[in-house]
């Protein structure tokens, strides 16, 4: 099991809650024709993201022979034109949230902890920062 977060490019989701969550279900059925390891496709700001959090939480390998370290900071990360989808090591919780939180209202991203009870999202406040957001 993992500890999952999402970016997302805050134009292109929805603002209220069930449709938010309906984009997310879409989202992550991952139909886009493109490589999901690719930062390439995804905008701007989500590329820059990604070239900030792979220096704190590098890829994963994907040499299946490795056993899994229980210190390693290495994340998978699914790469959509809209949204970086990341699983971490349950681990490094907290680091990971710190980081990625501040990553995306550094690059005026939403964010959705996707691993959370509640599901909570967030979304840029154009001052760096983030707010919470879907309050119905």
């Amino acid at each position: 099991m993992s500890y999952d977060l999402m970016v997302f490019a805050p134009d292109t989701a929805p603002k209220k809650r069930a449709p938010f969550l309906a984009w997310h279900e879409e989202q992550t059925e991952l139909g886009e024709d493109h490589s999901y390891a690719d930062p390439a496709v995804a905008t701007p700001a989500l590329q820059a993201f990604y070239a900030d959090i792979v220096q704190v939480f590098p890829a994963m390998a994907l040499d299946e022979d490795e056993e899994e370290d229980e210190d390693s900071t290495e994340t998978d990360y699914t790469i959509g034109q809209a949204f970086i989808y990341m699983s971490f090591p349950w681990n490094r919780i907290d680091d990971a949230h710190a980081t990625v939180t501040r990553l995306a209202g550094q690059h005026g991203l939403g964010f959705f902890d996707v691993s959370s009870d509640i599901g909570e999202t967030w979304l840029p406040d154009g001052k760096g920062g983030l707010y919470i957001a879907h309050s119905d």
